[in-house]
């Protein structure tokens, strides 16, 4: 009992230190604090080039370059951290108020109903993970609460309601017999077929289909419409799920897309030969550890949700799913 009090205030810890980083980051403004914060200055070396940069009338960022104190690259790194992370947090607010409003009516907290499960094609045919390596290097914090994720349970519940619409059953019938073929096959070779077979649906963004920033479709809504990244990435879970993958295996993650610079969400298979990436931008399904520029935020599937850390940095980057 002793060992499992630590571990859990160990846990706590870690979480206090995260959000007090987060927060005495988002506090600065200026660009020498923010290099002290990150540990590119020393307060004494702030001070020192505040007054002689004053006294020479430079702007401190120019003060610092010509004096080989920091990089231009350093410079650019930090600021433009701060506005990422500035944005993200902005997006999240918003995220959460959208997400909030109304669903309370819609679904308890936290319930997510297990509809590809409802409609499955086969039962257990593949064994739960037994070792889940941590996505893009990070560190991952579990938890069980899903309350705060309202368009995931949402959807849910819009999918269970579509089951028993015209519009419905055909998409669905129509899915399980696209899916037939791929019952029997290896999950690593089942991921690809899946991935190819939903790429070719069409990309639109929420903005044209629905009207809204941020819309998480259901497969039944997707097969008719098209949908964005969060689109593709549910409807290839679906459809693993009906071919018996079970939940353990698979995560939809929220990624920071750092060569647009922008959210983005992926379906992550983890299979025996290590995790897949199944991505809507990358034409066929890849490993993980291929992938080189994303950055995860959090992970979730109907069971729980992970938080994502870039390991040593301790500053958690959170933002919804954009393309």
């Amino acid at each position: 009992m002793s060992y499992l009090t630590n571990n859990i205030k160990s846990s706590q810890q870690t979480h206090r230190g995260v959000l007090s980083r987060l927060k005495a980051r988002l506090k600065k403004n200026r660009l020498g604090e923010l290099l002290v914060l990150e540990g590119s200055l020393s307060p004494l070396e702030l001070k020192s080039a505040l007054d002689k940069s004053r006294e020479n009338g430079q702007q401190l960022g120019h003060y610092l370059v010509n004096n080989q104190l920091v990089t231009k690259n350093v410079i650019r790194r930090t600021l433009a951290e701060q506005m990422m992370i500035r944005c993200m947090m902005a997006g999240v607010a918003v995220f959460i108020s959208f997400a909030s409003f109304g669903a309370a009516k819609q679904a308890r907290a936290g319930q997510v109903l297990d509809v590809p499960g409802k409609i499955s094609l086969v039962q257990n045919s593949i064994q739960k993970a037994t070792y889940h390596p941590n996505l893009f290097g990070s560190t991952e914090k579990r938890s069980s609460s899903l309350s705060a994720f309202t368009k995931w349970t949402t959807m849910f519940n819009r999918f269970d309601r579509q089951l028993s619409s015209a519009q419905g059953e055909s998409a669905i019938g129509q899915l399980k017999q696209n899916l037939q073929s791929l019952r029997n096959l290896p999950l690593n070779q089942m991921a690809t077929q899946v991935n190819n077979m939903m790429n070719a649906k069409r990309y639109v963004t929420d903005n044209a289909n629905y009207g809204k920033t941020d819309y998480w479709a259901t497969p039944v809504e997707f097969f008719a419409r098209g949908g964005d990244c969060e689109d593709f990435a549910i409807a290839k879970y679906t459809a693993l799920r009906m071919l018996g993958v079970p939940e353990n295996r698979l995560r939809i993650a929220i990624v920071q897309d750092l060569q647009k610079n922008v959210p983005h969400a992926i379906l992550i298979v983890y299979t025996d030969q290590g995790a897949m990436l199944l991505d809507n931008q990358i034409k066929s399904a890849v490993n993980v550890s291929s992938v080189r520029h994303y950055k995860p935020i959090f992970s979730i599937n109907q069971n729980a949700w992970w938080l994502h850390t870039k390991t040593g940095d301790g500053l958690t980057r959170v933002a919804s799913s954009s393309r």
